[in-house]
């Protein structure tokens, strides 16, 4: 099965599968747009039956750099070009801003872009970084999304916790012109100011839960189930998974003077879902984790619940 990558470029590390252009530092908008190979538009067409008649309420979304079908949609839907997604994201964050990773993925049915916010904060002494995510789709499967995500910077962890006291996430439909959503969307810069101090909040909380190893190696277990109607070699599988993330919660040279506390344990599950390579790595499953950016990461959401309830 081919990566779902088409097109796209990335500042410093290289993209995912060797797919794409590396490029030295972060881009304007203009420069991401070629870079990221997203420098095409989509043109709606009507659809007719194999004799000739047209099918009302319906268009198609083509790709008019190659003619591919991108999708079919309903005629209500309204097309947000690749363009206007970065001036979109230009405008929501004001001049200056500089995008570090963009592309097109399956077949330019879905494209994305990446930009770091101005702010840096530090967060129990260390420094968290908040990005900007915009996500798109061309083929009528999902809403408009735009989404920040903070990362703590020295193990590139990222750490989007479902909080309870405020939103990370902005969305819209696409029977809507998303210029005239700019006010609207510009609220997700105040869920970020929010956001970071919620979050910092709630790590000093977290700080105060403490965690003897034997409770994290029951936490562990609890996280990463074992079940009766495995067979051996899944058990095995499971017991390896386990294993790891014991190591990045003892041994982690960046969590060893965090104290035996749930926000350890949190980061080390945040290292783990971030960076762990799964038993059976798909060609997809590198930007099927990137794309879990814009709406969380279930096993992190749900250590956090754990330790929230002990």
């Amino acid at each position: 099965m081919a990566a779902d990558v088409e097109t796209m470029f990335s500042t410093r590390e290289k993209p995912w599968h060797g797919l794409g252009t590396i490029v030295a530092e972060a881009l304007n908008s203009g420069e991401a747009l070629e870079a990221a190979g997203l420098n095409w538009k989509v043109v709606q067409k009507k659809i007719y039956t194999g004799d000739r008649k047209l099918i009302p309420g319906y268009r198609a979304n083509v790709r008019d750099s190659d003619h591919r079908l991108l999708g079919v949609v309903s005629d209500r839907y309204r097309v947000v070009q690749n363009e206007d997604a970065f001036a979109f994201t230009d405008a929501l964050l004001g001049e200056g801003v500089r995008y570090e990773t963009a592309g097109s993925l399956q077949s330019g049915r879905r494209v994305w872009l990446l930009a770091k916010l101005p702010n840096e904060y530090i967060i129990l002494g260390e420094q968290i970084s908040p990005y900007l995510v915009f996500s798109n789709t061309h083929d009528g499967s999902g809403a408009i999304k735009v989404a920040m995500t903070p990362v703590r910077v020295v193990c590139s962890n990222t750490l989007n916790l479902a909080l309870n006291t405020t939103k990370r996430c902005w969305s819209a439909k696409h029977t809507t012109n998303i210029a005239d959503r700019l006010e609207e969307a510009e609220e997700t810069l105040l869920f970020a100011e929010s956001y970071m101090t919620a979050l910092g909040a709630e790590f000093e909380e977290l700080c105060k839960v403490k965690m003897s190893d034997k409770k994290v190696m029951e936490s562990v277990k609890e996280l990463l189930p074992m079940k009766d109607d495995m067979t051996i070699q899944q058990k095995k599988n499971v017991r390896n998974l386990q294993e790891d993330l014991k190591r990045r919660y003892f041994d982690a040279p960046d969590l060893q003077d965090a104290g035996k506390n749930a926000y350890r344990f949190v980061n080390a599950v945040s290292d783990f879902a971030t960076h762990n390579k799964p038993l059976r790595e798909t060609v997809n499953y590198q930007e099927n984790l990137f794309m879990r950016t814009m709406d969380g990461n279930a096993l992190i959401d749900k250590a956090y619940r754990m330790v929230k309830a002990a």
